[in-house]
Order: C-alpha cells, then sequence, then structure tokens
C-alpha cells in the first residue's frame, strides 16, 4: 500500500525531486541535512519556527557540539494537516537525503509518513504528534521527544476521580489524535471506576452550525463533566458556541486539553472575548520545572520574537520550549554517533529499484544506511535542557511526565495543583517530591479550589437529570404478602408502606428534583421475582428499583444500591411447644460431663487435703474406715462450706483456699441456671437452627420469589427437592403446623425483617438458632449511578436526625406476642465454660504433693490415748498373764495396720 501511495506521489512531485550531489565519503561530513516538517502560517507554527532557528543557530555556533559540522536546516511547510497530502511534503524533505526530520505538527500526518520513516530509516523526532498509539514499537523510527497524551489523559482522569465525579461527556476532533486520545482517557477513567457515558465527535471541518448541533445534544445528556481534545485552531470555535448556548454557566464542568494551555501562553493575553468564552475552565500545562536556563530563554525569547511585527505578540509555551530542546537532542545524537566513527551513507532502495513506472524519479529516495544507529544515540542522550532534565526510559518515553493544572480565572489564568504520573496530585512542585517515596493514595491527592464556570466556587454535582423531558421509571414490587413494605392502593397508581415513605424522605433530602413516576412490576397475585427486578434495571427497562429488596451478591454484580435502610437476615422459623418441668429438674442446670468431672473433683480434693494433714492433724486420724467417711464428708461438706474438719499444714489450707473458690464459682454458676430454668417459660423444638436442617432430611418452606431459594441451595447446599415454595404468610403458618408427617414443613426460612411481623401474632411459632446471613434491603440504580449516591447520603442523614426510625414506628411497630421472649430449652452450663477453674484447682493439688515433706511415722496423741485404753481394758478383763500379753500383742498389730494404711498415701 505504502509503495502505490509513493508511486502515484512520485508522479506528482517529480519536479520538486533534485538527485543532489551528495555526501563526501569522510567519517565526519561538513554539514548534515536536517529537515523540519510544520505548517509555519499559524501562530503555534511560526514559534516552533522561531525556536528551531534558534537552535540551529546556538548548535552551530557552538564548537563543543558536533565541532566543525553544521547542521543544514530544510523548513518544509506541512499547511494541509492531510495525511495524503503530506506524504509529497515529507517525501520532499527525504529526497535531500536528510538524516533527521522534526515534526510532523499533528498526529494525522505522523501515522502516515511514519511508514516512509520506517522504510527509508529516517528517524522522526515529534515534540507535537502526541498520540498514544504511536508508538516505538509499531514505528521504530518514530521518536517521541514530548510526553505522550497518554499522561495528560491519566491526569484528567484524577482530576475527575478527585472531584467524584463518575460520568464524563467526550467532545473530541474525529481524527486519529481525536479518537485515539479520548481511548487512552476512556481507559484510565474506567481505572477509577469512571467512565465516558457520551462520545461527541466532530468533523475537523465542522461548521458552526454543526458543532452547535453536537452540543446540543451533549446538553441534553445527564453528565456535566465534559473533557474537550481538539487543537489550537477548532477549539475556540468551541468553545464560543457552548458560550452561545448557555453551556459555560453554573453546574457545567469543562476540562480542555494541553492544547487551551498552549493557545493561552502562546496568544498571550487572549482578547476579552475569547476568555469570556473560556471561564472556569480547567487544562493541563506541560510542566518544566524552573531553572536558569529556561529562564535565560524566556528572557531571550523576547527578543527573538520582537524583530518581526507578525511575532511580535508571540508568547513562549512548551512547545517552542520542546522543539529547541529536540534540535540540541539531535545534535547530541549526532555528535555521539560521529565520536563512534560512524559516517552517513545512502543507498538505493531495493523495493522501489523494482518499480517502473514513467517519469518516476523514485532514485531520489534512499536508506540512510545508519539510520539504526542514529536512533540509538538518541534514546541514549542524557542532558538537562530548557524543559528541565531530558532522557528516556527503558519504554522509551522521557521521564518525569508532569502537567500544571491551570484554571481559567478573570482575566488570566491560575495554577490550582500540578500532577506527576509519581505523585498524583499535589499543591507543591513535582520535583520536591521525587526525593520521597511514591504515595499515589487517594488521601494524599491534593488541589486548589477552582473558580468553576459560572463564576462558583462551589464544586458542581456533575451530573443531571436529562433535560429530555422523561421521567425515571422506578420499579416497585407487587406482592402479596407483608403489606407493611409495600402495597399498591387499590384503584390507584399510587404506593405505600414503609420502603416507599423511606424513599419519598430521602429523596426531599436531596439538593435537585428528581423526576420519577412507579411502575408496578409483577402481577400481584404471586411474589415477584427480585433478582429479575434488579436484572431489568441493567436492560434498561427500569432506571431503578424500590421495595423490599435485599442486598445480595448477585445483585451487586448487576447494579449499584444504595446505604442499607433496615438490616435483614436469614432466619429459620419453627413451630416450638412449652416444656414442662419434672422430677429431675434440679439436674438440668449441669450437663452429664460437668456432673461427672465436678463429682471426681470432690472425691479427688478431699483425699489431697487427707494426705497432706493426717500426719500432723489427729482430726484425719483414726481407724480406715472412720478415715474414709472422713475424706467424703469433708470433701462434699466443703460444698455449703458446713465442714467441721481443721487444716494445720499451709499446703493444705493452700489447697483448700483454691477448691473453696472454686465450690463458690459453680454454686453461683448453679443458683443462677436452676432459678432460671423453674421460672422462666421454657419452649422446645426438635430444629436448633440452619444445621439442623442441612443434616435432616425434612421439607423446609422458603417465601416465593426471594433470594433465600438460591441461597440455600447453592450456598448451604441443601437439595432443592426439599424446598416448599410458600406464597403468603397464612399458608407458611399452615405448613409449619402440620408439620413434615401431615404434608407440611419442618421448618421456614425468611429475612428476619418479615420473620419479626410474622411471628408477632403466631405464639406457637418462633426463630430458632441465630440469622445465618447478614443481608440488608436498599434501593437498586444502574451501576456508577450518582443517585445511588446522594440517596444513600440521605439515608444516612435520617438515620442521625431520627426520620428513619419513625417511619420504622409507624408501619412496623406492632405487640409481640408474649411467647417470643421465652427461652428455647434450657440452656445447660458446659464443662468448657469451668475447666480453667479445674485445671488451677487440679495443678494447686498436684504442686501441694509435690512440696510436701516426707515426716516420720509416729503416733499421734489420740492414737496413744487409744493404745493405752485398750491396755488397761485388757489387764481389768483378763487378769491372766498369757491372755493379757495376747491381746496386749493384738492392740499393736492393729496400731502397725493403721500405720501401714497411711504408709499407702
Amino acid at each position: 500500500m505504502i509503495l502505490a501511495w509513493l508511486l502515484v506521489l512520485m508522479a506528482l512531485s517529480n519536479g520538486f525531486f533534485s538527485n543532489g550531489d551528495g555526501m563526501h565519503n569522510s567519517t565526519i561530513p561538513d554539514f548534515v541535512n536536517i529537515g523540519a516538517l510544520f505548517s509555519f502560517n499559524t501562530s503555534v507554527g511560526r514559534s516552533i519556527k522561531i525556536a528551531i532557528k534558534a537552535a540551529i543557530e546556538d548548535i552551530n555556533s557552538d564548537p563543543t557540539i558536533l565541532g566543525k559540522t553544521k547542521l543544514n536546516l530544510s523548513l518544509q511547510e506541512d499547511s494541509k494537516y492531510r495525511g495524503f497530502l503530506s506524504i509529497s511534503e515529507v517525501l520532499q524533505v527525504m529526497a535531500r537525503r536528510t538524516v533527521a526530520i522534526i515534526g510532523p505538527h499533528s498526529s494525522v500526518t505522523a501515522h502516515v509518513i511514519t511508514h516512509i520513516a520506517n522504510e527509508l530509516q529516517v528517524p522522526l523526532l515529534s515534540f507535537s504528534a502526541l498520540d498514544p498509539t504511536l508508538s516505538s514499537l509499531q514505528f521504530p523510527f518514530f521518536i517521541r521527544t514530548c510526553h505522550s497524551d497518554l499522561y495528560q489523559m491519566t491526569a484528567i482522569a484524577d482530576i475527575v476521580n478527585y472531584h467524584d465525579w463518575k460520568d464524563v461527556i467526550a467532545v473530541y476532533l474525529d481524527d486519529d489524535n481525536g479518537r485515539n486520545g479520548i481511548g487512552a482517557l476512556g481507559d484510565k477513567l474506567a481505572e477509577r471506576r469512571c467512565r465516558i457515558s457520551y462520545k461527541a465527535p466532530l468533523s475537523p471541518d465542522a461548521s458552526m452550525e454543526e458543532i452547535s448541533n453536537v452540543l446540543v445534544q451533549v446538553a441534553l445528556a445527564e453528565s456535566r463533566v465534559i473533557v474537550v481534545h481538539a487543537n489550537t485552531q477548532f477549539g475556540p470555535k468551541l468553545f464560543s458556541v457552548a458560550k452561545n448556548l448557555g453551556m459555560m454557566g453554573t453546574g457545567y464542568v469543562w476540562i480542555a486539553t494541553a492544547f487551551l494551555s498552549a493557545l493561552l501562553d502562546i496568544n498571550s493575553p487572549l482578547s476579552s472575548d475569547s476568555l469570556d468564552d473560556i471561564q472556569g475552565v480547567l487544562t493541563p500545562r506541560m510542566y518544566t520545572p524552573d531553572s536558569q536556563l529556561q529562564r535565560r530563554f524566556a528572557s531571550r525569547w523576547k527578543n527573538l520574537t520582537s524583530g518581526n511585527t507578525a511575532n511580535a505578540h508571540l508568547g513562549l509555551s512548551f512547545l517552542p520550549i520542546y522543539a529547541y530542546d529536540t534540535v540540541y537532542v539531535l545534535a547530541h545524537a549526532l555528535d555521539a554517533f560521529f565520536k563512534q566513527g560512524n559516517q552517513i551513507t545512502f543507498s538505493t532502495d531495493s523495493k522501489l529499484s523494482s518499480i517502473h513506472g514513467d517519469n518516476l524519479n523514485l532514485e531520489a529516495l534512499k536508506i540512510f544506511n545508519e539510520g539504526n544507529l542514529l536512533r540509538s544515540n538518541i534514546y541514549e542522550v542524557n542532558m538537562t535542557g530548557v524543559s528541565g532534565p531530558f532522557k528516556y526510559t527503558s519504554d522509551r518515553n522521557l521521564v518525569n511526565p508532569a502537567y500544571e493544572i491551570i484554571n481559567v480565572i478573570g482575566t488570566g489564568t491560575r495554577r490550582i495543583g500540578y500532577w506527576s504520573n509519581y505523585s498524583g496530585l499535589s499543591v507543591v512542585p513535582p520535583e520536591t517530591l521525587y526525593s520521597k517515596p511514591a504515595n499515589l493514595s487517594r488521601e494524599n491527592q491534593k488541589l486548589f479550589a477552582p473558580i468553576w464556570p459560572g463564576n462558583t466556587g462551589e464544586r458542581p454535582r456533575g451530573w443531571v437529570f436529562p433535560n429530555n423531558g422523561r421521567l425515571l421509571k422506578i420499579g416497585v414490587p407487587k406482592g402479596v404478602s407483608y403489606k407493611e413494605f409495600v402495597s399498591q392502593i387499590e384503584g390507584t397508581d399510587t404506593f405505600e408502606g414503609f420502603c416507599i415513605d423511606v424513599f419519598l424522605a430521602a429523596v426531599s433530602l436531596l439538593s435537585y428534583a428528581v423526576p420519577y413516576k412507579f411502575v408496578p412490576y409483577g402481577e400481584g397475585k404471586n411474589n415477584p421475582s427480585m433478582t429479575e427486578l434488579v436484572r431489568l434495571i441493567t436492560t434498561g427497562e427500569f432506571d431503578g428499583a424500590v421495595g423490599d429488596i435485599a442486598i445480595t451478591t448477585e445483585r451487586t454484580r448487576m447494579v449499584d444500591f444504595t446505604q442499607p435502610y433496615i438490616e435483614s437476615g436469614l432466619v429459620v422459623v419453627a413451630p416450638v411447644r412449652k416444656e414442662e418441668s419434672n422430677a429431675l429438674a434440679f439436674l438440668a442446670p449441669f450437663t452429664p460431663k460437668m456432673w461427672c468431672v465436678t463429682a471426681i473433683f470432690f472425691i479427688l480434693v478431699g483425699a489431697v487435703v487427707w494426705i497432706l494433714e493426717h500426719r500432723v492433724n489427729d482430726e484425719f486420724r483414726g481407724p480406715p474406715k472412720k478415715q474414709v467417711v472422713t475424706v467424703l464428708w469433708f470433701s462434699f461438706s466443703t460444698m455449703f462450706f458446713s465442714h467441721r474438719e481443721n487444716t494445720v499444714s499451709a499446703l493444705g489450707r493452700f489447697v483448700l483456699i483454691i477448691w473453696l473458690f472454686v465450690v463458690l464459682i459453680i454454686n453461683s454458676s448453679y443458683t443462677a441456671s436452676l432459678t432460671s430454668i423453674l421460672t422462666v417459660q421454657q419452649l422446645y423444638s426438635p430444629i436448633k437452627g440452619i444445621e439442623s436442617l442441612v443434616i435432616g432430611k425434612e421439607p423446609i418452606g422458603y417465601t416465593q420469589g426471594s433470594f433465600a431459594r438460591n441461597y440455600l441451595v447453592h450456598e448451604i447446599g441443601i437439595n432443592e427437592s426439599r424446598l416448599v415454595p410458600l406464597t403468603t404468610t397464612e399458608e407458611a403458618a399452615k405448613a409449619l403446623r402440620k408439620g413434615p408427617e401431615n404434608g407440611g414443613v419442618a421448618a421456614y426460612i425468611d429475612e428476619r425483617a418479615y420473620t419479626d411481623i410474622f411471628l408477632s401474632s403466631r405464639c406457637d411459632l418462633t426463630v430458632v438458632g441465630q440469622e445465618f446471613t447478614r443481608n440488608g434491603w436498599g434501593f437498586a440504580f444502574p451501576r456508577d449511578s450518582p443517585l445511588a449516591v446522594d440517596l444513600s447520603t440521605a439515608i444516612l442523614q435520617m438515620i442521625d436526625n431520627g426520620d428513619l426510625q419513625r417511619i420504622h414506628d409507624k408501619w412496623l411497630l406492632s405487640s409481640a406476642c408474649l411467647s417470643q421472649g421465652a427461652k428455647l430449652e434450657v440452656e445447660r452450663l458446659q464443662l468448657k465454660s469451668f475447666w480453667g477453674l479445674y485445671v488451677i484447682c487440679g495443678l494447686a493439688c498436684l504442686l501441694a504433693l509435690l512440696t510436701k515433706k516426707k515426716r516420720p511415722l509416729r503416733a499421734g496423741p489420740r492414737e496413744e490415748k487409744w493404745r493405752g485404753s485398750h491396755t488397761e481394758a485388757v489387764k481389768e478383763a483378763h487378769p491372766s498373764a498369757l491372755i493379757r500379753d495376747m491381746l496386749h500383742a493384738e492392740v499393736n498389730v492393729l496400731a502397725k495396720y493403721d500405720q501401714y494404711f497411711y504408709m499407702i498415701f
């Protein structure tokens, strides 16, 4: 395709081509041909021309750059800004054996001539063709010497996000630069959960009437945030039409791309009429850090533009600054190129040589053999220019892209902040932040407050309801149960209920009017599917939905919900019966395991105290039978703190203190639990909660149309065949009372807000277990709808001022059934609540036994008294010495046995 274009244009421009005498064969030539392709008959083009010539002059007079080699500049007019005709102009430049071309000015031209540059390996250095799609990967010989539009679109997206706007209207020229720039803006907005809601392309040759027609459509749209991506010739016409249409007033937000800041700088000062057209507009300006080099160039710029009347009012924008630096970058690259021992040579393109035609001077086009080497040297340039540090990154973009954010006010402009890809939005120059860690968090983004269109400092809301006379269609579910929440007044189009009153109250708190109408959803014979109602919002059938709509994961994937105005999770309702008391009710406070462990510790503590006391305490001595009785009596009497035996050892007292504390806690807990059991009505249900239903096989009821069915099947894992849809509350109550044995259901699952009303008059039913979901009800709107955000704020305001509670009491406050306060079964005290006490007591016993000292076995006073009394009795009863000796031996044996019994422990 490119070769075909070349054939045609070579025929057209044959008269323009000359063979030239070529380059001499010396390694370092006396001059190097470079070209510049711009439209020099505009103010922007003239300022670029002045900067390029100034740079050529400075380089040629500086022997430290290129030595004796001079740059020979060929200026080629690109007055058409059209791809096809621009080819002939660039061919004329390349036919002069040019090693590099500065330009073109427009991205439209760049998209075309980059193919020629790639073929002939001639680098194109452009600081004004900023289309993000002009990539060095696709076009290796296109070298951008300024920051891509991708960065300014990122800056605009950050400004939109900073002010919490979600929808943007894009007005742009319908060419490569406009379409691709707006495409990049859309991508950056999407990353911040914003979007371009309406695109308004304009032909580059659009008349004032055509511009007006497009802007009228923009005015009818919902968004009031408008981004304009045009050029310095077209932009002023667009703003003039917008001013005439009344679109530069209060409520609008206009953000223009960098063309406007360039226009303001070059044509400074603008006429008062032109400034009136753009009051309050925001625009990014390419940021160049302040430096002595820049101040010197700005001072020199006045001298450069003062000699010619046509240039007398040309201000200094970023374009001539980057034009000047671009020439220096090329000069440094050529200097490095020659110092590497390279030379400039050209050769015939074999592809062109194979093409034959009449009067085609194709031999004039040569391939720059060392084009790749020069291109590599350009990317390796590292210098400080008028624009600041000039260096390429690994992805072949310039380092440190940054912009000033300009606000047009009165007769001039005001800087409200900066943007850089390193720190985002800030109110301090970006270079002061480069030494700090990067922080792009939302809390770190800052801008000064601008003056918006209409000369107001109040931030515009950024959207209005479309001015097309259409009312918002708000879907309202028309069900058959729980009329307290939503119901349609018979014979009218009016709705009432708790949800309706909350919506009306929230809308009344908004600072703007909401044109809407309620549209019933459902036939009124069955409960409609709320999920299907939400889905219809995504199709555009409804603009929102108001009613008892639970916020679920599935639904939030389709729409945006407001702040919940009532909490409502799924619960299990089951029939209950009163539990009668019985003769063993006193055992109910503790579980069997708790009883067993408590009894074991009573015996264990008694034994430990006996071991610690019997050697030193007479009250723990005596015959074995008596000592066993003493241990049991002592241990169990501590339950009532009525033990008679005194403890004399320190370890025994230590163990007893710990045990008495444990007994105190157990007694108190037992007493409290038994009191509750005997005084509070107890209810019984075989269903304990959702866990009981999962492992069972009984049928389960749910409200027809509720999200409970999908949740039970897909999240809980209950078989779908067990689920029974129930339409009305009467049907649900009847199914619960019949039970699964008689064709009913074992339990009924519904949302808590519903069950509070359902159970208020049904004392034989109650909620069992805990809520097993955490949901709320909200109003549904399309994704990224600003109305959802504003209504959420209104609902929070209603919560704070008590309006929401008053509406709740009006519709939902009813007398609850007395049995709803009864307890469901006995809450027994379990071992897990006391195991810590038992562990402490057990450790105290173990510690006392381990630290107990060994004592010699000896009879205590009581044993001596017992032995003496028995001996005297034997002597009196049996005078015979033989018999006395035998009985005396028996007494000694019993005493020894008693001592051995002690030794066992």
